[in-house]
């Protein structure tokens, strides 16, 4: 009777979560910051790829019923990188993690959210319904291109918003400067208004910029709209590419009279030019986060690389413990 009992209050029992790092190989650095923050270790694993391209993954350690938290940077080669994650998230699955979180600090194909024109796919709604289908329960990510991509996955999505860590760093060292936020295109005015707030209500500006549909990562046309002349205009923006609309922003600014101007952007994807392009444009700084990882070969004196491994950290320490993601933004996630 006594072991019954015994064997009864054991099965009744209610398990002991277990935290479990999982991390890509695209952006080790980032993992291993993020891990130093939760205290815990990033799971060993055995990763490589076959002749063919094709990529093998497998845990060396049981992840049977432990909470996952898968983290990948989606940078260059962006595909090579999603089917290592999809893997992963496929090999926790049919291990038993009980619930699994893909953690993407840049969303891969978040510029391809809608159909512009016929025959075009919605990529963006693609990686979703892939990650899901791969066994995802949840989806964490920084700074969406647009905040409806978080509506295409069936499932929680924590967007994150590195803005008061950009935000932050500008207001500590330009403390003395008249600071105007200019966003880069009409769309973000809402996004330059939070910013403007942050930064003790200061003025915002925004560049009406013309685009040929027919050519990706080209502007036809701009204009300033708003007052810049004798201010240190912060140029915000999610990402920088191949640099080449961002770099005519400063240049014409400083056209118009801007005393200094800084570039801040989230994600700093930084394709082709883009390096020669920041450092030749005349901006005062330029400030990234490392969502994406950005080689040494790829910096100059006037970058600024912030860590969103604190914020991410929290964000993953909220999801576990079952908590508001929501309460790490002042209710603006």
């Amino acid at each position: 009777m006594n072991d019954m009992t015994v064997s009864a209050s054991a099965m009744s029992a209610t398990p002991k979560k277990s935290l479990m790092l999982f991390a890509g190989r695209s952006h080790p650095e980032l993992a291993e910051e993020v891990a130093k923050h939760l205290d815990v270790p990033i799971t060993p694993q055995a990763a490589y790829d076959f002749a063919n391209g094709e990529i093998f993954v497998r845990f060396e350690e049981s992840v049977r019923g432990c909470d996952a938290f898968v983290i990948q940077s989606h940078a260059a080669p962006i595909n090579q990188w999603v089917m290592e994650q999809l893997i992963m998230v496929d090999a926790l699955k049919r291990a038993s993690a009980k619930r699994i979180t893909v953690i993407m600090p840049f969303y891969p194909y978040a510029r391809q959210d809608k159909k512009h024109r016929g025959r075009e796919p919605i990529s963006a709604r693609l990686i979703a319904d892939l990650f899901k289908t791969a066994g995802a329960d949840r989806i964490m990510t920084v700074d969406l291109h647009t905040a409806q991509i978080s509506g295409f996955f069936d499932g929680p999505v924590d967007h994150l918003l590195a803005m008061s860590l950009l935000a932050n760093h500008v207001r500590g060292k330009y403390s003395d400067a008249k600071l105007t936020v200019v966003s880069p295109d009409a769309g973000r005015t809402k996004l330059a208004e939070k910013w403007a707030n942050t930064l003790d209500g200061c003025p915002i500006a925004f560049i009406h910029k013309t685009r040929d549909p027919l050519k990706p990562n080209e502007v036809v046309a701009n204009r300033v709209v708003g007052e810049v002349k004798g201010r240190t205009c912060v140029v915000i923006d999610d990402m920088v590419d191949t640099g080449g609309t961002i770099a005519k922003a400063v240049e014409q600014l400083l056209d118009e009279g801007a005393a200094d101007v800084i570039i801040a952007a989230t994600h700093g994807v930084l394709s082709g030019p883009a390096t020669e392009r920041l450092a030749n444009c005349g901006a005062k700084e330029v400030i990234f986060t490392n969502t994406l990882p950005i080689p040494d070969e790829r910096r100059f004196p006037q970058m600024t690389v912030l860590s969103i491994a604190p914020l991410l950290a929290k964000a993953i320490h909220q999801v576990f413990d079952d908590g508001s993601v929501t309460s790490l933004f002042d209710g603006e996630a």
